[in-house]
């Protein structure tokens, strides 16, 4: 009798489901094109990559004659010291990268948003970096790098800083901050741009309220302007750190991870494994880690774009 209850109820709970499904059947006929194509170019690669992760893969062997392996693929991961020293790297490359980029981003906002002459200028200059392909960005910095061509090095030695040019990026020591600074150099417009929109939300009024009051300019930016700019602080920063993880072009094109796994990051070391080395059951078992670790961004991301969104709407 419990069992019958059971599955009464849940038809009854399943009806109106049901009903409000048909009732806006011409409705999800409009979708299920794309939901089909999102099945095909997404749900599938992450399945097959998933599915992958468990299979063994030396070089020369057919995807058809991969070996089962189970969690194999993960233990090798974990206890190598390449992924350890990849994911120090991913870390710093990361959390620097991100920080100092919206930082930097902020302060040319604050600075841009005052009227001056030729502000329209420099901000189109500021911009820049942002617009110019990251392939041809990265082609330039390594020349800008070179150490025996590089304009860099033939300023130090012309100024008399230096004996000879700097290796920046064929020394294990320099190379990931070397490749940070183009990143920086290349995100900071990105930062800039939002957090100048975010400037134009602050309401004038309660600025010259403030002063009015006797507020210092630290005192207006710290208790008027920067609660306004929370919240596209938070989805600026998280936005920056997913491009940053899952950031590739830079450090492939430069230095394609070396020397000695210097510059590695997981994304390239990813890329290096499957095609390079054709290990695809270790790359897949990398690939999912990495998905997880940006689908957990990806849930702060959208939790903070629904916390505005709940906002806007009390408001």
């Amino acid at each position: 009798m419990t069992i019958v209850a059971g599955k009464t109820g849940a038809r009854q709970r399943l009806r109106p489901l049901l009903r409000k499904i048909w009732e806006h059947r011409a409705d999800y006929a409009y979708v299920l094109p794309a939901i089909a194509v999102m099945l095909i170019v997404i749900a599938y690669p992450i399945y097959y990559t998933i599915e992958l992760s468990f299979f063994n893969t030396p070089p020369g062997l057919q995807l058809r004659d991969k070996i089962f392996i189970g969690v194999d693929n993960y233990t090798a991961i974990l206890t190598s010291p390449v992924f350890w020293k990849v994911t120090s790297n991913t870390l710093i490359w990361t959390l620097a990268s991100t920080f100092i980029a919206f930082v930097l981003g902020f302060g040319c906002a604050l600075a841009l948003h005052r009227d001056f002459i030729g502000r329209g200028v420099l901000r189109a200059i500021l911009i820049i970096p942002w617009v110019i392909s990251a392939v041809a960005a990265s082609y330039i910095w390594k020349w800008i790098y070179h150490s025996d061509f590089g304009i860099i090095g033939a300023v130090l030695v012309g100024l008399g800083l230096a004996d000879r040019p700097p290796n920046f990026i064929d020394s294990v020591s320099t190379v990931l901050p070397s490749l940070i600074v183009v990143n920086i150099w290349r995100e900071f417009p990105f930062a800039m741009i939002m957090m100048m929109a975010g400037l134009q939300t602050v309401p004038d009024q309660l600025l010259r309220a403030a002063k009015v009051d006797g507020a210092n300019a630290w005192q207006r930016f710290w208790h008027v302007t920067f609660p306004h700019l929370r919240n596209v602080s938070t989805v600026t920063i998280l936005l920056l750190a997913v491009a940053n993880f899952n950031s590739f072009i830079i450090p492939w094109i430069m230095t394609g991870g070396g020397p000695s796994n210097a510059s590695h990051i997981w994304i390239t070391h990813i890329y290096e494994l499957a095609f390079g080395r054709q290990r695809w059951g270790v790359a897949s078992a990398y690939s999912v880690l990495l998905f997880f670790i940006l689908m957990t961004l990806g849930y702060f991301y959208v939790r903070a774009l629904s916390g505005n969104d709940r906002k806007d709407g009390s408001a």
